[in-house]
């Protein structure tokens, strides 16, 4: 891994989502795959990866 943020692509964002997503981390996954979006130009492409990793606090239902 590089020591600089600023060196990582949208690919090495999307395969620490995948990585957090494998180890039921699904809020990290959805942060790591919000940044991997963001630095892609492609808007279908960004809007693929944002409906692969949804935000899972949306998501949630509360019990009473």
């Amino acid at each position: 891994m590089t020591p600089d943020p600023a060196d990582l692509t949208a690919s090495d964002y999307l395969d620490g989502a995948r990585e957090m997503t494998a180890a039921d981390r699904p809020y990290l996954a959805h942060l790591l795959a919000e940044e991997a979006a963001q630095r892609t130009t492609d808007p279908g492409t960004a809007a693929g990866i944002r409906a692969s990793f949804p935000d899972p606090t949306t998501a949630r239902k509360e019990n009473d």
